[in-house]
């Protein structure tokens, strides 16, 4: 079978090889295995501009080069049209070659993309929604676009769209779907949690507003300003370190707020393995990756409710759902330190629910998909 995969996340060639971001990757590994070629049509960059990148460990049988932009002036906007007339014709031409069409979104290609895929009703489809599927959420116009396309069976046929949680009144396309960073025999026996030596809180993710890390250090802060001994740890990058660096010096939270920048997946594990608590207070997730990895080794996850959250996280049974309220945000995780017979009691039932969905699972779900 050949398989086009359209995106917007961009290959990296260095000396010849090809790169992309690296949880990515690891996925593509898997749809590999279910096909004999596999094609890409997305943008190309000259450099990885910090992203976290892996090689591939297999070989692009075609990439069909798409121009990316985005719209932040007028100038740029001109430029789009013209390179949404190209894209559409590279597209066309990918598309037409391909036995199977796996679609990622949200994004401007993405956009472009579903509008394509009309073209093809005879041809089998995929398509990885990653954003917020929730239908009552407040998103970008061509965020709510591509999900009506998608979700429309006159305007898409021969469609699965994987997206996360479950949502009511879909179309037969929709499919609830998961993502998985661990295998079955990665699976451990937890040690029980101890208290005594401080409590410690991780934040995975980019370093971005949207992610809201100042806010996850802002809490620390309060809880040690009510005389817990907590410590955060936060592992990413991005435009916000240097305004969190300067926050974190100015009111002195360097002995127990800690940025540790990108890093490996083995030593993001173990720092999982290290932490009680993994906190993310994004404003917009699809399959938050960090809460899920660290529910799977004990963490009780602290989140905003947002996209499906609530449902991974059985609306607070085994996790703390973040109000971004300070004052009571603060309140309900120290009354669950307090309270450790609470604690231990969500934090297996986070890991029990992880440790389901694992990659294991998640290949045997994306065999059934390709092999059709």
């Amino acid at each position: 079978m050949r398989l086009l995969i359209v995106s917007n996340a961009p290959l990296i060639f260095k000396d010849k090889s090809p790169y992309a971001y690296a949880p990515y990757v690891n996925e593509l590994i898997i749809l590999k295995k279910f096909s004999d070629k596999i094609d890409f049509c997305c943008p190309v960059w000259e450099n990885d501009r910090g992203l976290l990148i892996s090689k591939f460990p297999f070989e692009i049988h075609h990439n069909f080069k798409l121009i990316d932009s985005n719209l932040n002036s007028f100038k740029q906007v001109i430029r789009s049209v013209f390179y949404s007339f190209y894209n559409v014709i590279v597209l066309f031409s990918a598309m037409k070659n391909a036995e199977h069409i796996h679609l990622r979104c949200p994004g401007n290609i993405g956009l472009i993309a579903c509008l394509v895929q009309v073209l093809f009703p005879g041809k089998i489809k995929t398509a990885k929604y990653a954003g917020n599927w929730d239908p009552k959420s407040k998103q970008p116009w061509s965020y709510r676009l591509q999900k009506y396309i998608l979700n429309n069976t006159f305007m898409t046929k021969n469609m699965q769209v994987l997206v996360y949680g479950e949502w009511p009144h879909q179309s037969k396309n929709i499919k609830s779907f998961f993502t998985a960073t661990y295998s079955e025999s990665q699976i451990e026996n937890i040690q029980e949690a101890n208290f005594s030596s401080g409590l410690k809180f991780i934040f995975v993710g980019s370093l971005v507003a949207g992610k809201e890390p100042l806010y996850a250090i802002k809490i620390v802060e309060k809880l040690a300003e009510k005389g817990h001994n907590v410590m955060l740890d936060l592992y990413g990058g991005g435009i916000e370190r240097i305004s969190l660096e300067k926050y974190i010096q100015d009111n002195k939270l360097n002995k127990y707020v800690v940025l540790k920048g990108n890093q490996n997946q083995e030593t993001i594990k173990q720092a999982y393995k290290e932490s009680h608590f993994v906190i993310l207070p994004s404003k917009s997730e699809g399959w938050p990756k960090a809460i899920a990895e660290g529910m799977f080794w004990g963490c009780v996850p602290v989140s905003t409710a947002v996209s499906c959250v609530p449902f991974m996280l059985d609306y607070g049974n085994r996790g703390l759902l973040l109000e971004m309220n300070l004052e009571k945000d603060t309140d309900q995780i120290q009354n669950l330190i307090l309270d450790k017979k609470e604690y231990l009691s969500k934090s297996k039932l986070a890991l029990s629910w992880s440790q389901k969905y694992t990659t294991d699972l998640f290949e045997a779900e994306i065999k059934k998909l390709l092999l059709k």
